[in-house]
C-alpha cells in the first residue's frame, strides 16, 4: 500500500511540477510549461554534477518560459550560491520567499547567508552557554553505570570524537559526539596512576601526564601504550607530580612539574633537556605551575598559587607577565583558541580567554555559584568549548548562544540517482558561522522522500575520517626570481607530503593562468620553476587562477585544498573579474580550503590574510624551522562536515520525468537543522 501511495505521489508531481496559470487554452499543459520542465530537469542534473554555471543558464532558460515559478527561483538561488555569487542567490530566494514560497525553512536560509556575509569573521570573545553535557554516570535499572570518574582534561580529535582524561578512574575514555563510549584505555599493564592531562604530539602520538606516577605515558593513535617519559626525582628529566603538557614546533615536550615548582622539558624522543621557572633574573619564581601552552617562541605558564600567567622563551628565559598575579583564583589548564590568537583558561567555575597581544581577560562562561571545578576548557572542531568539571563529574559542551537559537545549516549538496532505485546523497552540515560540524553519525539524521522515511537507509561515512586529499597548487608568477629556489623546494615538499596519495594540479597565476600539471604527486618531486610555461609577469590574474583551481576541485575528493605560493604581495589587478567576497564564498560553499606558503617573512597582503582565515586554511613560511613535510597532514585535519548516505527509493519516476522530493533533518544535542530538495531519475 505504501508503494502504491508513493507512486501516486510521484505521478502527481510529474503532472503538476509547475503551475500553469498563464495557460488560457483548453489544453492540460502549455508548451511553455513543457519547455520549462525540460530545462529545469537539465539544470538540476547539472547542479548535482557540479556544473553550476551550466545549471544557472538552464534555470534562467526555464524562468524565461515561466517567470513566476518559485521552484525554479529556489534552484537558481542554489546554483548562484554554490557558484559563489551569494548576493545574487539571496535575490532569487527573496523573490520566492516574498511570493509565499519556502516558509520558515527558506527564511532561515536567507537570514543565515546574510548574516555570514555581514559578519564573516570567527569571533573568540563572546559568551558561551551550556548546550549539553556528558555525565560520568548513567542511570540504569537497579543502579548507576559509571562511564568515567573525575574528568580533568579533554583532547578534541579532528573527527569529532574526544578523549576524556579521567583522574578518578585512571583511564582515557574516547567518546563520540553523542556521548557514546567508543574505546577505553587504561595504559600499560599496571595502568595509569592519576592521569591529569592528555595532548596529541606532532607525530600523532598521545601523551598522558601521570601525577602520582611521576611520569608521562606515550601511546599510539589507537591508545596502545608504547613507553614512559621521565621518572620521579628532582634532576633533569625527572618529575614530581606532573600536571599539564605542551609541545613546541621542534617537538620538545613541556610538562608543568608541580612538585618541583618548575617546568621540565624533554626532547621529542623523551630525553630530559632542562627545566626552568625558578627564582632569578627579575623573576620571583613559580610557586604552583599548572597550565602550559607553547606557540612560536613563547611559552605561557599558569601559576595556580599566584593566580597569574607568565611568559618565557623556548630556552626557559623569563620574558614577562601576561596576566597579573591575583587575577585568577586557581587557574589550571591553558589551551589555545581555535584561531590560536588567544588562550582559554580554566579557573574554578569560570572559563576565560586571554588575548595574547594585550593580556586582556574576557569571561567566556560562568558555571554559576554552585560548587564546580573546571580544570580544562578545550575548543573542539565544531566551534564549541569542552569543559571538564572535575567536581561534578561532567564534561560540558559550551556554545555561542546564537548557535543554540539559530540551529544548524544543513544542505543536501549532491544526489546521484544514476543507479535508481539506489540513490546516493551527500549532506553538508555547518553552524551559522560556516564552521563544518564533524563527528555526526547515522543516529543524527532523519532522511525522507515526500515526508516518508526512505527505505534501506545506509550511512556510508563521513568525510572527516578520509585520509585522501586532492590539492591544487597556484604559483604567483609576479614573485621575483630571487625566490625561485624557495618555490622549487615548496612544490617538492608539498608533493612529497602527499606520499603518492590523491591528485595534484599545478597552476601558474600569470597574466593568463596556465594549468602546468595534473596527475600523480610523484610527478612534481623534481619540480623546477624553469619548466613553467607561464612567463613571469608584474600583473597576475589571481582571481582567474583561483577560480580555475577551485573548478578542478569541485568533483575531487571531499577533502580538497588550494595552496597558494607567493611572496605575500597582491598585484592591483588581482580581482578584476571576480571580487574578493565572491572568490571566498565560492571556496567556502564548496568546502575548498585556501592556504598560503609565504616565500618571504612578513605580513601577507590583507586580501590573502582574509581568504585563508575565512576558508579555515593555514599559512606557512617556506623556511620555517620544522619544514613543510607536515603540510598535507595539517590540511587533512581541517574540519569537513560532509556525510554520505544511500537508500532505495520507492517513488515512481514517471520514466524519469518526475521530480522526486527529498528531505533531511539533522539533530545534535539541543540543536537541529533541515533541508529539502528534489532530484530526477534517469530518463527511460
Amino acid at each position: 500500500m505504501l508503494i502504491f501511495s508513493s507512486a501516486l505521489f510521484g505521478q502527481t508531481l510529474a503532472e503538476h511540477l509547475f503551475s500553469d496559470s498563464a495557460n488560457d487554452s483548453f489544453l492540460n499543459r502549455s508548451a511553455q510549461a513543457g519547455f520549462a520542465e525540460e530545462e529545469f530537469r537539465r539544470g538540476v542534473q547539472s547542479y548535482y554534477r557540479g556544473f553550476f554555471n551550466d545549471a544557472i543558464i538552464q534555470f534562467e532558460k526555464a524562468l524565461s518560459y515561466l517567470p513566476d515559478e518559485n521552484l525554479i527561483l529556489d534552484w537558481l538561488g542554489k546554483a548562484y550560491y554554490r557558484a559563489g555569487m551569494e548576493g545574487t542567490a539571496l535575490e532569487q530566494w527573496q523573490f520566492a520567499s516574498d511570493s509565499g514560497y519556502g516558509g520558515i525553512l527558506l527564511e532561515n536560509k536567507i537570514e543565515v547567508v546574510r548574516e555570514r556575509r555581514v559578519n564573516a569573521s570567527v569571533e573568540t570573545n563572546f559568551r558561551y552557554t551550556e548546550t549539553g553535557a556528558f555525565n560520568g554516570e548513567n542511570a540504569i535499572e537497579g543502579g548507576r553505570f559509571q562511564i568515567f570518574s573525575q574528568p580533568i582534561s579533554v583532547l578534541a580529535n579532528a573527527d569529532g570524537t574526544i578523549w576524556v582524561c579521567a583522574y578518578g578512574s585512571n583511564e582515557l575514555v574516547l567518546l563520540d559526539i553523542n556521548g557514546n563510549v567508543v574505546r577505553r584505555v587504561t595504559g600499560p599493564l599496571n595502568g595509569f596512576d592519576r592521569p591529569v592531562d592528555v595532548i596529541r604530539a606532532q607525530d600523532g602520538k598521545i601523551l598522558v601526564s601521570e601525577s602520582a606516577g611521576d611520569r608521562i605515558s606515550v601511546l599510539n593513535d589507537f591508545g596502545l601504550f608504547e613507553k614512559y617519559i621521565g621518572k620521579k626525582g628532582r634532576g633533569v628529566g625527572e618529575l614530581v607530580g606532573p600536571q599539564y603538557l605542551a609541545q613546541d614546533y621542534l617537538g620538545n615536550i613541556y610538562a608543568t612539574d608541580f612538585g618541583n615548582a618548575r617546568v621540565s622539558v624533554f626532547d621529542k624522543d623523551g630525553n630530559g633537556l632542562f627545566s626552568f621557572g625558578k627564582k632569578g633574573y627579575g623573576f620571583s619564581g613559580l610557586k604552583g605551575p599548572t597550565g602550559i601552552a607553547v606557540q612560536g617562541q613563547s611559552v605561557y605558564v599558569a601559576d595556580g598559587v599566584l593566580g597569574a600567567v607568565y611568559e618565557f622563551d623556548l630556552s626557559g628565559n623569563y620574558v614577562g607577565v601576561l596576566v597579573q598575579e591575583g587575577t585568577f583564583k586557581f587557574p589550571e589548564a591553558l589551551k589555545f583558541s581555535a584561531a590560536k590568537d588567544s588562550l582559554i583558561v580554566s579557573d574554578r567555575n569560570h572559563v576565560y580567554t586571554i588575548d595574547l597581544g594585550t593580556g586582556a581577560v574576557f569571561e567566556n562562561a560562568f558555571m554559576g555559584n554552585a560548587p564546580a571545578r573546571i580544570t580544562a576548557a578545550v575548543p573542539d572542531q565544531n566551534g564549541n568549548i569542552l569543559a571538564a568539571d572535575f567536581r561534578n563529574n561532567e564534561v560540558y559542551i559550551l556554545s555561542n548562544m546564537t548557535e543554540l537559537l539559530g540551529g544548524l545549516f544543513v544542505e543536501i549538496e549532491r544526489v546521484d540517482a544514476e543507479k535508481f532505485p539506489k540513490v546516493t546523497m551527500n549532506v553538508r552540515v555547518q553552524n551559522r558561522r560556516r564552521q563544518p560540524v564533524v563527528g555526526l553519525g547515522a543516529e543524527n539524521f532523519y532522511i525522507s522522500e515526500g515526508k516518508r522515511a526512505v527505505s534501506k537507509l545506509r550511512f556510508d561515512g563521513a568525510a572527516s575520517t578520509n585520509k585522501n586529499m586532492d590539492v591544487a597548487i597556484v604559483i604567483d608568477r609576479s614573485a621575483g626570481s630571487e625566490y625561485d629556489s624557495a618555490l622549487d623546494q615548496a612544490v617538492r615538499d608539498i608533493a612529497a607530503s602527499m606520499q603518492g596519495v590523491g591528485s595534484v594540479t599545478l597552476i601558474s597565476s600569470g597574466a593568463i593562468p596556465v594549468t602546468e600539471y595534473t596527475g600523480d604527486p610523484k610527478g612534481l618531486l623534481k619540480f623546477s620553476v624553469s619548466a613553467l610555461k607561464a612567463k613571469r609577469s608584474a600583473s597576475c590574474s589571481f582571481d582567474l587562477a583561483l577560480r580555475m583551481a577551485v573548478n578542478g576541485l569541485i568533483n575531487a575528493e571531499p577533502k580538497r585544498a588550494v595552496i597558494y605560493i607567493t611572496d605575500g604581495s597582491m598585484p592591483q589587478n588581482s580581482f578584476d573579474r571576480y571580487g574578493l567576497t565572491d572568490l571566498t564564498a565560492y571556496m567556502d560553499n564548496n568546502s575548498v580550503s585556501f592556504s598560503v606558503i609565504a616565500l618571504k617573512q612578513g605580513a601577507l597582503a590583507e586580501e590573502l590574510d582574509y581568504i585563508y582565515k575565512s576558508s579555515y586554511g593555514k599559512c606557512w613560511y617556506v623556511y620555517r624551522p620544522e619544514g613543510l613535510s607536515s603540510i598535507v597532514r595539517d590540511l587533512l585535519d581541517v574540519p569537513n562536515g560532509l556525510y554520505q548516505f544511500s537508500f532505495e527509493s520507492v517513488l515512481s519516476t514517471d520514466m524519469g520525468r518526475a521530480y522526486l522530493p527529498l528531505e533531511v533533518e539533522t539533530y545534535i544535542m539541543n540543536r537541529s537543522g533541515r533541508d529539502e530538495t528534489g532530484y530526477f531519475a534517469p530518463l527511460q
